[in-house]
């Protein structure tokens, strides 16, 4: 007797790719949660519903020391959909699951690499061969939005580089792989070279940004110069500072 396999009564699961933010801590914790401290309160709702992988790579912290860094971020409401790099042993019951292979969005391949601050990565189930060096192929994709963004909306585009035809509002966010040109004011978070494309840059007609990111290294708007604010700029990354300019 011949049994369907695909009556209404089948669950139907699928392969799938989301936008995480990927938080890798340095010693000592106590240090880097005061400075997650002051981002979260400096950029209102930066963690506010948004999924986040934390890497523990190479960090030299035992199982009760991982545990307590879980705590901690629960009690900061970042909600960890996973843990990278920890050995099996380090997890205890009531631990987001252990994650690996985790890697660019789109055709980016990125075998290996350093850790960073904060970035925005697609994070997908797959192995990753660590042994080869990092290979990157190049952003060629761009997106046009031709309208302004407002205040609680998110424009995200691993893929290449964004262009705003209009102003960032504030409590807005365009996250892109590449770099973000915008034609307006710039008021909200900017995240450029989110795949690790650390020569992206950012670019608008007027900086009151919350928060400007490059490849994982942020700045906020209190620590860059007076003069630069309401002018046309643009932003870039020299080693692990972003550096910024008026566009004459």
């Amino acid at each position: 007797m011949t049994k369907v396999l695909t009556d209404a009564r089948s669950i139907r699961i699928k392969g799938r790719s989301f936008l995480a933010l990927v938080l890798s801590p340095d010693l000592p914790l106590d240090d880097w949660l005061v400075r997650l401290d002051d981002l979260a309160s400096r950029s209102a709702g930066f963690f506010l519903d948004r999924p986040v992988v934390l890497d523990v790579t190479d960090l030299a912290i035992d199982k009760v020391q991982l545990k307590d860094l879980f705590e901690q971020l629960a009690e900061r409401n970042v909600r960890i959909m996973g843990i990278e790099g920890a050995r099996p042993s380090m997890l205890v019951p009531g631990m987001p699951p252990a994650m690996k292979g985790g890697k660019p969005a789109a055709d980016i391949e990125v075998k290996e690499r350093e850790p960073v601050a904060a970035e925005a990565e697609g994070v997908l189930s797959e192995d990753a061969d660590h042994a080869e060096s990092q290979q990157i192929r190049p952003v060629t994709q761009s997106l046009v939005i031709n309208e302004p963004v407002r205040s609680g909306q998110s424009v995200i585009f691993p893929e290449g580089d964004v262009t705003i035809v209009g102003s960032v509002a504030s409590g807005a966010e365009v996250i892109a792989g590449g770099s973000i040109h915008v034609y307006g004011a710039l008021r909200g978070r900017a995240m450029a070279g989110s795949i690790g494309n650390s020569a992206s840059r950012i670019f608008c007609r007027k900086l009151e940004a919350e928060l400007v990111a490059i490849d994982g290294i942020y700045k906020m708007i209190e620590d860059m110069s007076p003069a630069l604010r309401g002018q046309p700029v643009q932003l870039w990354l020299d080693g692990d500072s972003i550096m910024a300019a008026t566009i004459i």
